[in-house]
């Protein structure tokens, strides 16, 4: 962190302050115009990021999305692992992303090093990794999945393949209950939807009773157990604009599509699950993930402004993490 903070000063990055009163909407979209850059915008993150964003979605969406276009530059807005993502998928283009501290306790829960010494310990077995990964972790793996694709992608594989599954645990447990494999799965987990509670989900559905639950693959099994959609966060949104006779969602992910959910289907109520109390007794009504929330208005202006902090990835690891990309986007 203090190397961050060093190397933004020495930039000049922190030294000026953005002008009082600067209209930062109007002006993010001036210098998206005269740097020929688009704003890429989660689910995740806050309501007035995704209203000046070009495109707002899932990370790997976004990502091929912005590789897409004839722009030369991109704001990844959502956390470190996407901006490398966008990195990959368009190698010769800028990538910015607001605050490098942004990061990712799913994607933290897998290290390259631990993963690389796991797959000694198991030859002849194939890397399976969410997504939601390092570069360097992908550049280990045979091929990548996302919540969305995960089914369709693992039926790809022979029924009997030995596969080492990661980082999500939650994910590799439901496609092993759907499928009936017996991966090997990593120990690792998404600490905003890792904290659901069921006894919240339940009380809801007690105060709205015609409530559709709809829930990501990444919560525990009890909390999918209950839901009645199950899915990734587009997955959800989908569903909810194809049903506009269904009047009350409760929905199980982080809090930031509830903008976007509410945007596209203004006559739908959605409702947070809130995470399980604290052991000081004090819960909060929704669950929201404080890496995203870093992305702002300001370090997106200041971003463009100076062109930097941008991304970049050693050249052999993006060789080797670009490959079970593709062979994703081959089978889905």
């Amino acid at each position: 962190m203090e190397t961050i903070k060093k190397e933004w000063k020495e930039k000049g990055y922190v030294d000026e302050p953005i002008p009082e009163g600067l209209d930062l909407k109007k002006a993010i979209r001036q210098l998206c115009k005269e740097k020929d850059a688009i704003i890429l915008a989660h689910y995740y993150t806050v309501g007035d990021i995704q209203d000046i964003a070009d495109f707002v979605g899932d990370s790997l969406a976004l990502a091929r999305k912005a590789a897409d276009t004839d722009a030369k530059m991109m704001v990844m807005c959502g956390v470190h692992f996407m901006a490398e993502t966008c990195k990959l998928l368009s190698p010769d283009k800028t990538v910015l992303c607001p605050d490098l501290t942004a990061g990712c306790s799913l994607a933290d829960s897998c290290d390259a090093a631990d993963l690389k010494k796991y797959k000694e310990e198991h030859p002849g077995y194939q890397v399976v990794s969410y997504v939601n990964t390092t570069a360097a972790v992908k550049a280990l793996t045979d091929c990548v999945v996302t919540s969305g694709n995960a089914e369709k992608v693992m039926a790809s594989f022979p029924k009997d393949a030995k596969i080492i599954f990661g980082p999500d645990y939650n994910l590799g447990n439901y496609i092993n209950s759907v499928t009936g494999r017996h991966m090997l799965l990593w120990n690792g987990g998404c600490h905003v939807h890792e904290k659901f509670s069921v006894d919240g989900i339940v009380k809801l559905k007690q105060e709205h009773p015609h409530a559709v639950v709809m829930a990501h693959l990444e919560c525990k099994a009890p909390v999918l157990a209950i839901a009645d959609v199950k899915g990734s966060t587009a997955t959800m949104l989908k569903y909810a604009q194809a049903h506009p006779e269904i009047k009350e969602f409760i929905v199980a992910t982080e809090a930031g599509i509830l903008h976007e959910m509410q945007r596209t289907c203004p006559d739908q109520t959605f409702i947070p699950v809130p995470p399980e109390v604290s052991e000081g007794g004090v819960g909060c009504s929704c669950n929201e993930c404080e890496y995203m929330k870093k992305n702002t208005l300001a370090k997106i202006y200041n971003a463009l402004k100076y062109g930097w902090p941008s991304v970049e990835i050693d050249p052999a690891i993006a060789r080797e993490a670009v490959k079970p990309i593709q062979r994703m986007l081959s089978l889905s």
